[in-house]
């Protein structure tokens, strides 16, 4: 027996037994008012709040390999460079003479290889003419040897000075906005241990994003491609939109209580949104377009005063005198239609909800009525214009 069969004998077992237990009582006879919803065209969203940080896509923290004391800083806050763009200097006097004895000391060497390769060629000639010892000519070549191990030595100590020297001058890796400038001119840095930031820089100020911290309970419903919508205090009537970029796996433990980075995307065409901006975001997780339901309809059950109003609808004859189930399948929940003055189970499947509205996939069509609630009126009450008759009404009003 398939789901739709099994929904038709659980409501009708249920309707019938109802209307029978009804049936012995005699109906008040009071006026009633009928709280019902047209079933429409509608959406459901079901979302996942949370707060983060504007931050902008791509920044470089800019800093100096060599210790000293900087001489000219030439950007600012805010300062549009390029790659390649000179931003500050450090006093060159120190690694330049630095350099200057390296340059020295491999010109040391270069003449101390000359002599050893004159001794060497004067020790080979003498040996091979048996005028020399075996010692000699092994001292010459290992004096050689050395030698051009000390050229080579002190060549790359020239290399490394150049370097050195080089790293005084500090260039933009990217082309990009300077964010914060951390030095001022003559102060001293030293990087004896790490590297120390003089700038930080955005590559594009117009591709920001935004890092949010989901709590642990949420996180399982964000999934990478997930619109979002974001509002910042600076512009709280605009909304932005994004995108989810990336779910990270490192968690955040603070007070006990876990959360997870989310990286979302963040347009920023026009730059109204500034780095470090505190945004609270919105991520939709789920969203359907479909005819929908008030969850309140779900909750009406008819009483004995509504007994006369029941009509049950005629089960298929393959489905007459079958076991109904036990429970009702999943995602199976019954509403009551009303048609002619008359109401009806109709069982319905539906989909997603959001406390508010449900979407139907099956078992209601647009423009179908379902009731939401009845009220009897007590003999002698009158409805004033504008009156709800499920509101409570004011003390010494009946």
């Amino acid at each position: 027996m398939g789901v739709k069969g099994k929904v038709i004998i659980a409501v009708a077992a249920v309707a019938v037994a109802g209307v029978a237990a009804w049936l012995i009582f005699r109906d008040s006879g009071g006026e009633l008012e009928w709280h019902v919803d047209a079933i429409r065209e509608g959406s459901v969203e079901l979302n996942v709040t949370a707060t983060g940080y504007v931050r902008p896509m791509d920044t470089v923290e800019v800093g100096t390999q060599v210790s000293g004391e900087i001489d000219h800083i030439y950007v600012d806050y805010n300062s549009i460079v390029k790659k390649g763009q000179l931003l500050a200097e450090l006093d060159k006097q120190t690694l330049t003479e630095q350099l200057n004895q390296a340059v020295a000391t491999q010109e040391s060497c270069e003449s101390a290889l000359v002599y050893a390769q004159q001794c060497y060629d004067r020790t080979k000639q003498l040996y091979d003419a048996k005028a020399a010892t075996l010692a000699d000519f092994e001292q010459a070549t290992n004096t050689l040897i050395q030698a051009k191990s000390s050229l080579t030595n002190a060549e790359t100590s020239v290399r490394e000075a150049k370097v050195q020297l080089s790293y005084a001058e500090i260039y933009s890796p990217i082309d990009g906005i300077v964010l914060s400038r951390k030095v001022q001119e003559g102060q001293t840095v030293a990087a004896s241990f790490e590297t120390p930031t003089m700038f930080v820089i955005a590559n594009d100020l117009k591709k920001m994003q935004v890092e949010a911290d989901v709590d642990e309970a949420d996180i399982g419903q964000v999934a990478v491609g997930q619109k979002v919508t974001f509002t910042v205090d600076a512009y709280p009537t605009r909304t932005f939109y994004g995108e989810v970029n990336e779910i990270r796996l490192s968690p955040k433990v603070t007070s006990n209580v876990v959360t997870y980075t989310v990286l979302i995307s963040a347009p920023n065409d026009d730059e109204k949104l500034y780095p470090g901006m505190t945004a609270s975001i919105t991520i939709v997780t789920q969203h359907e377009d479909a005819p929908v339901v008030p969850m309140e309809a779900f909750e009406f059950v008819p009483d004995r005063s509504l007994a006369k109003y029941v009509e049950m609808p005629e089960p298929p004859a393959e489905m007459i005198g079958a076991e109904p189930p036990k429970e009702m399948p999943e995602g199976v929940k019954t509403v009551w239609v009303r048609r002619d003055g008359k109401i009806s189970p109709r069982p319905v499947e539906v989909s997603i909800n959001n406390g508010v509205n449900a979407i139907v996939k099956r078992g209601l069509e647009t423009g179908d009525t379902v009731v939401l609630s009845v009220r009897e009126k007590e003999k002698g009450e009158k409805r004033t214009p504008g009156d709800n008759p499920f509101m409570p009404k004011p003390p010494g009003r009946k």
